[in-house]
């Protein structure tokens, strides 16, 4: 952390109440966010300003990178076939050397690494919709490829690397050198300031020395991304992300981690005692690792939302074939309300997955460096949430047969659906890369940061009280004009006209349902100042709103893209109309739902009641 950004920091948000631990984890947090100021679209719904035109007219993959993928997926898709046995990957808990071998062939490896490197050089669109294929079929190939080159070496070092280390390393990983990430130890999780390993210069190398663990394909792995701390005297928790072959003296794997779920995770604890890492091998500068490893994983995590829409593809799938199969009291189970209901959400709820997925992976086509931090944590947090919710739905409407085996239904005769084994793999998708509640925390501090750069020196308590009067006025003035204008009733401009006409006034209420957000927003910071960012409970009410706001916005301009775009015949637009319209519904619902919970206040009932417990 340099001392403008210090001073930044310590400017933004008052630290002088906070122990010494949570001084030390802010500031870290805050050293190693994105320095550019959000201007997406999810950041405008959360100020009441959802710029449209960043959406609409929806970005369409091109002909020729469409038909890249496809044939790549065409591959894939062989080979999968021929090759993956995913319930008999989960019984023996390895994945096939075999299956591994002709992934690497196929360059499955090194789907986004530059051709100059030896990879596939495809798009995110085309990554994603091969996480989508691999999400439906198997959780264990989605995690190995997805932890190699979504947070392990290939995406650091693309965005990072020296062109040096891209020579070194790049070409190894688009052969099928499986990588991995290394940051979580058995006290640090999302608080990288209580962590313990550390790296010491010694002349033309580092000294590495710690422990890591739930290092995802480490016990594969023949290099790691390894995060350290590399202390100096006016940077004691500066910490720096090193390349590490596991080859080299010193790195021993300790333990293969075993799991509920995705039982053919090369999953370890991996040690580094004394381990000599050339000078040449830090990735993205000294103190700069928390950069990389956050910078990584915003263009990473929304690969993980793109597993999710694949699985809940395939859960829609099951659902909606046993529906129509299965008959209970005299008709098919689909002619239930029950039932219906619950199919009709995931529905719903799957396309505007998959909306999220195709247009934040369009924005990191169009700029490698694009600023998709909160865009991409919305999917995964929203994606994860809701494709748990579609699981346990198709586990309900399969019932006993969902919670039976795939192999035990086989046994018997009947369709060897592997509902109970999604079911397991798919539980720890919204903990992965960000819990739901971490990934809450993070939206939070994104939405709140246009007003803590407008209000926050007002009642920082560290600085001279001339300045904190100058920044209450400058507050006030603006807030002066900004607030009444969050009540006027206009809707969302000439955007709407790009959408078909009966999506104009979904469009509408998105453009009012964000002006009352930022309004509720803006009067809770008024009411609870500093210690707004203590009630987290009531922080994710209003992060789940403007979740549900950018979701429903990208669903609406897919629709429209798709309608454009096809030859579909006026019963399909139909279709296609009204489950999206269906969607607005359910998701006002919700919005409703998070809104009264705003109003209710029972989170500073929750915190007495956990506290005497």
């Amino acid at each position: 952390m340099n001392s403008n950004t210090l001073e930044e920091t310590k400017t933004l948000i008052d630290t002088s109440r906070m122990n010494a631990g949570q001084r030390a984890a802010l500031e870290m947090a805050e050293a190693a966010r994105d320095e550019r100021r959000n201007t997406g679209l999810a950041a405008g719904i959360f100020f009441g300003e959802p710029d449209f035109d960043k959406l609409l007219p929806f970005p369409k993959q091109s002909v020729e990178d469409h038909d890249q993928g496809d044939a790549f997926l065409h591959r894939l898709e062989a080979v999968l076939d021929k090759h993956a046995d995913p319930d008999a990957i989960d019984a023996t808990g390895e994945i096939p050397d075999v299956l591994l071998s002709e992934l690497a062939k196929l360059g499955a490896f090194g789907i986004k690494i530059p051709v100059k490197y030896g990879g596939l050089g495809l798009s995110q669109t085309n990554y994603s919709r091969a996480a989508m294929l691999l999400g439906s079929r198997c959780g264990n190939l989605a995690a190995l490829l997805s932890a190699h080159q979504s947070i392990g070496a290939p995406q650091p070092l693309i965005l990072f690397g020296t062109e040096e280390q891209k020579m070194k390393y790049l070409p190894r990983c688009a052969k099928g050198e499986i990588s991995a990430f290394a940051l979580t130890e058995n006290d640090v999780g999302s608080d990288p300031a209580r962590m313990r390993t550390e790296a010491r210069l010694d002349g033309d190398h580092y000294v590495l020395n710690g422990e890591k663990l739930w290092c995802t394909n480490g016990t594969k792995a023949g290099m790691i991304v390894v995060m350290a701390k590399t202390p100096l005297p006016d940077k004691p928790h500066a910490t720096t992300a090193f390349i590490v072959e596991t080859n080299w003296p010193g790195v021993e794997i300790m333990h293969r981690c075993r799991f509920m779920g995705l039982k053919a995770l090369y999953n370890g604890v991996i040690r580094f005692e004394n381990v000599r890492v050339p000078v040449a091998n830090v990735l993205g500068g000294v103190g700069r690792g928390l950069k990389v490893a956050l910078t990584t994983l915003n263009t990473g995590r929304i690969t993980l939302p793109a597993a999710c829409t694949g699985l809940s593809k395939r859960c829609l799938e099951i659902s909606t074939r046993w529906a129509k199969s299965r008959e209970q009291w005299g008709q098919p189970i689909s002619r239930h309300a029950a039932i219906a209901d619950k199919i009709s959400r995931m529905a719903a709820d799957t396309f505007a997955m998959e909306s999220v997925v195709h247009y934040v992976s369009a924005l990191v086509d169009k700029d490698k460096h694009a600023d998709v931090r909160l865009e991409a944590a919305i999917g995964k947090l929203w994606g994860s949430e809701k494709c748990w919710r579609i699981m346990d739905d198709t586990m309900q409407i399969r019932g006993g047969r969902g919670f039976e085996t795939a192999q035990s239904l086989k046994a018997r005769g009947e369709a060897p659906e592997p509902v109970e084994r999604l079911f397991r793999d798919s539980r720890i998708n919204t903990i992965f890369e960000g819990s739901s509640e971490i990934m809450r925390l993070f939206i939070a501090r994104e939405a709140l940061e246009p007003h803590l750069r407008l209000g926050a020196e007002a009642v920082n308590s560290t600085l001279p009280w001339k300045v904190r009067a100058k920044a209450a006025t400058r507050a006030a003035r603006f807030y002066a004009k900004w607030y009444p204008l969050k009540w006027l009733p206009f809707g969302s401009g000439d955007a709407k006209e790009l959408l078909h006409p009966a999506l104009q006034g979904d469009l509408d209420a998105v453009a009012r349902l964000s002006r009352k957000l930022a309004r509720e927003l803006f009067l809770a910071m008024a009411m609870n100042g500093p210690k707004l960012e203590k009630r987290q409970v009531l922080l994710g009410h209003f992060v789940d709103v403007g979740a549900e706001l950018f979701v429903w916005s990208c669903a609406l301009a897919h629709a429209e893209a798709k309608i454009t775009d096809s030859s579909m015949a006026e019963a399909e637009i139909g279709k296609l109309v009204r489950l999206v319209k269906f969607f607005g519904k359910i998701t006002r619902e919700r919005i409703a739902s998070s809104f009264a919970k705003l109003r209710a206040g029972l989170d500073t009932e929750s915190w007495k009641v956990a506290q005497e417990l």
